[in-house]
């Protein structure tokens, strides 16, 4: 038997793009099954597959792995290439997914990922600030460091995978992110795995309350590719 990766809406679920992006990349076969954030009580039908009643969830058998970095920590035992083969990239790219799965508040909070849309935000106060010159920081030193093209190192890790949401924000809400991590950016929106999440975001018509909500508090839609 074979895993099962559940998902939610391509358009809005950042952080079901982690495991889904990264294991497309690494070609490890899965079944793809989309679970659409519902308007009423999304928690209680999640809970039908999920213990915290939350996306990703990734079933293997009898197993029920939850949590985008559970799922790539338990990716790493059975599969090559979900860190990089270098100790020193695979000790940075470990720190720089801890970094993101724990941390970026403001940047999680004041950009919410909507990949159909460009917003011109409102004004940054000083956390995103922070957030997005972290970002620069950050990026610039990994691809500076490890030689490039993805972030630590020659080739696609679970580091791109964690950053991957990012992209998408970056795009929709024109963050400053410095010379080399534009480079990287554009590399990622031209990464057929990218691509074709983002064809299936720009594919839905549904339009979830609670994310819209979001959106409409993080500054003003100038333009919208979704489907009608």
């Amino acid at each position: 038997m074979g895993y099962t990766l559940i998902t939610a809406n391509r358009n809005y679920s950042s952080w079901s793009l982690r495991p889904w992006v990264l294991m497309h990349t690494l070609g490890i076969p899965f079944e793809d099954r989309v679970e659409p954030f519902l308007p009423a009580d999304n928690f209680t039908a999640f809970r039908r597959f999920s213990p915290t009643g939350q996306v990703p969830v990734l079933l293997d058998g009898e197993r029920t792995i939850w949590d985008s970095l559970g799922i790539t920590l338990y990716l790493a035992e059975r599969h090559a290439g979900v860190w990089p083969g270098d100790a020193d990239a695979r000790a940075w790219a470990q720190a720089a997914v801890a970094e993101m799965h724990g941390g970026f508040g403001a940047l999680r909070s004041r950009c919410t990922m909507n990949v159909g849309v460009r917003v011109r935000p409102h004004p940054f106060g000083p956390a995103l600030l922070r957030d997005v010159a972290r970002l620069d920081e950050l990026w610039a030193e990994g691809l500076a460091r490890f030689g490039g093209p993805f972030l630590a190192g020659a080739d696609f890790t679970a580091a791109d995978a964690f950053y991957a949401p990012v992209v998408f924000r970056v795009r929709t809400y024109g963050l400053e992110v410095g010379e080399a991590g534009r480079v990287w950016v554009d590399r990622m929106l031209a990464h057929p795995a990218m691509r074709e999440w983002e064809a299936a975001a720009l594919a839905e018509t549904a339009r979830e309350p609670g994310h819209e909500a979001e959106l409409a508090g993080c500054g003003t839609v100038i333009e919208d590719h979704r489907a009608r």
